[in-house]
């Protein structure tokens, strides 16, 4: 059964993701004007990563953050970074051990789990390989307003491991699908749609922003403070 809209909240896509499902995360139309298919890192199969490839048709990444990437000891792909949008790709990966050529579903869904095992060390990842982490920004969305970051904030609001894997969504002439036809691929394989700037506007509500950077005694006339 489809389902009615295509849009969801925050609230919905925290279920959705943790229940180990796929969902379509959307950024301004005056920054890409993309659409990634999203699942949580720890969720993925490699029937999660063959979807991804036959109808995202895109570039799977794996974002991470940056401490984990330096725990995994996966450089940044450049040092000056001039892409448009600042995508922070590293070195690409794939898992040492239980893969072959590294590019099937099952293989690319195997390194994804490797890199976010616990007990992976540096020696047990190959570089280059087929899976191309993402360093997201610490801040998250309210950083930088992209896929990267938003897919690991939900990851981190539903309880997840700080990793997730996307895929850009192309449309079947070649062309990236723009929100119409994303609404399209959404009723087609009743996959939901979240909007960074819902994602933003609901983090804005309910996190404490304010950072304590220092405390000092201020004496004043009504006293110490």
């Amino acid at each position: 059964m489809k389902r009615k809209s295509q849009a969801v909240s925050v609230e919905q896509t925290i279920k959705i993701v943790k229940a180990g499902e796929l969902i379509i995360i959307v950024d301004d139309e005056d920054r890409e004007n993309e659409g990634d298919l999203m699942v949580a890192a720890e969720k993925v199969t490699p029937e999660v990563i063959n979807f991804m490839t036959k109808h995202g048709r895109g570039l799977i990444c794996m974002p991470l953050t940056e401490k984990r990437l330096r725990k995994l000891d996966i450089p940044l792909m450049v040092r000056d970074n001039t892409a448009p949008f600042q995508t922070a790709f590293t070195v690409s990966i794939d898992a040492k051990k239980g893969v072959t050529t590294g590019i099937s579903a099952y293989d690319r869904a195997k390194t994804v789990l490797a890199a976010i095992n616990p007990k992976t060390r540096p020696a047990d990842l190959t570089r280059p390989g087929h899976i191309f982490p993402l360093q997201a920004q610490e801040g998250g969305v309210l950083e930088r307003a992209g896929q990267t970051e938003a897919a690991l904030d939900i990851a981190r609001l539903a309880g997840l491991r700080l990793a997730g894997v996307i895929c850009e969504i192309m449309d079947e002439d070649g062309t990236m699908a723009r929100m119409p036809q994303l609404e399209e691929f959404s009723q087609v394989h009743n996959i939901p749609i979240l909007t960074i700037a819902d994602l933003i506007k609901y983090r804005m509500r309910h996190e404490k922003l304010v950072k304590k950077i220092e405390e000092a005694d201020l004496p004043t006339k009504f006293g110490h403070f």
